[in-house]
């Protein structure tokens, strides 16, 4: 059912679609990327998705992200094609796309010697399986996602996460892969908008919570019969409470671009300028050249809109040049704050059948309003 939402809501046709996709898409990369230490801001994740430079970020760091852009771009590319089929070298090029930056790291190829992964305290939290038998199962994986046992969807993406993660593959690089995995199965499995379905944001924003699963499940060495209950639990939260996210992201988005519609026609201002004041609503820094991106208008076009907005009182510039970027106004402030839901949403598992229907009931009434 909660797909069904979903798959009704976020509609291509609609307008505020690919802004929504597009942020979806940066915060996927800003979750996954941050869980191994390479921290940016949303607009620098913006700006990785949109191939411009950052303003913050440093150059390792952005190094990784712009990287696992490119391999998370081929997934939800390759997720279309028909002929797609399942393989050691998707893995080793996914591998070499993220990590390319870094010889050392041993991009695109299967790792040496003994590895052991360790925890914040540099103490071993788990030994993979030997380095010899890393091929093996490899191709026991690939075997795996290429057959579709009769399982569910999630399930199977969360499986195919878990075994990458814990055959550890790579000298480096195995939790953004296995995410990144998790997130092929479900675009290959038919997951309408895989930007909008991935959990990246969600594990991001719960990192420990992660670890202490991942570490529970593992249980300190590779056991492929070990029991998987907890770690297939703390996934379909992740699902569950990514996806109620969402639908209240596009019930915020759908209320401010009608406000905004209001604003717009109250200044004479040109339609394409909500883009702009949609990003700055969300507390987003507004940049010409990610504008005029969006916008698909010129450099000239897009400094001549920004500077109306500014005029007008919506947006205030900030800094100089080539580093100039704009933030919304206090009145685009207010207004995001008029169509702000509450976010706290409930563990799926701690609901029971009646709570469950009542806050589903709740939760309609809501998307119809």
């Amino acid at each position: 059912m909660l797909r069904e939402r979903l798959r009704n809501r976020v509609n291509q046709s609609r307008r505020w679609t690919g802004s929504l996709a597009r942020v979806a898409f940066a915060r996927n990369i800003q979750g996954s990327n941050s869980i191994e230490g390479y921290n940016v801001t949303v607009e620098d994740a913006i700006a990785a998705v949109e191939g411009e430079e950052p303003l913050d970020a440093k150059e390792e760091t952005w190094l990784a992200v712009t990287g696992y852009r490119k391999a998370m771009t081929y997934v939800l590319e390759r997720a279309k094609d028909e002929h797609f089929i399942y393989g050691a070298e998707v893995f080793r090029g996914l591998h070499f796309m993220m990590i390319d930056y870094d010889l050392s790291k041993r991009p695109g190829r299967w790792r040496q010697g003994v590895v052991f992964v360790r925890n914040e305290k540099d103490e071993i939290v788990y030994e993979p399986p030997d380095v010899d038998s890393v091929p093996m199962l490899m191709d026991e994986l690939v075997d795996v996602l290429n057959q579709k046992p009769p399982v569910p969807m999630l399930v199977r993406a969360a499986m195919g996460h878990l075994n990458l993660a814990l055959i550890h593959p790579f000298a480096d690089g195995n939790g953004r892969m296995a995410r990144c995995l998790q997130t092929l199965v479900l675009a290959r499995d038919g997951m309408l908008a895989p930007e909008f379905s991935s959990i990246e944001e969600y594990i991001g924003r719960n990192r420990q919570a992660y670890y202490d699963v991942l570490q529970y499940t593992a249980a300190g060495h590779w056991q492929p019969h070990a029991e998987t209950r907890a770690w297939l639990r703390f996934c379909l939260t992740a699902h569950y409470r990514q996806a109620m996210t969402v639908l209240r992201r596009v019930r915020e988005i759908e209320r401010l671009w009608d406000e905004l519609d209001v604003l717009i026609r109250t200044h004479h201002l040109p339609d394409r300028t909500i883009m702009a004041l949609s990003d700055a609503s969300f507390g987003l820094h507004v940049r010409n050249s990610l504008y005029r991106a969006q916008a698909q208008i010129s450099d000239f076009v897009a400094s001549r809109d920004l500077k109306l907005l500014v005029e007008v009182g919506l947006l205030l510039p900030v800094g100089e040049r080539r580093g100039r970027y704009y933030r919304g106004a206090e009145g685009l402030q207010r207004i995001r704050l008029a169509v702000k839901e509450p976010t706290q949403i409930p563990d799926p598992f701690d609901l029971r059948s009646d709570e469950l229907n009542a806050f589903s009931n709740e939760q309609r009434q809501l998307s119809a309003q």
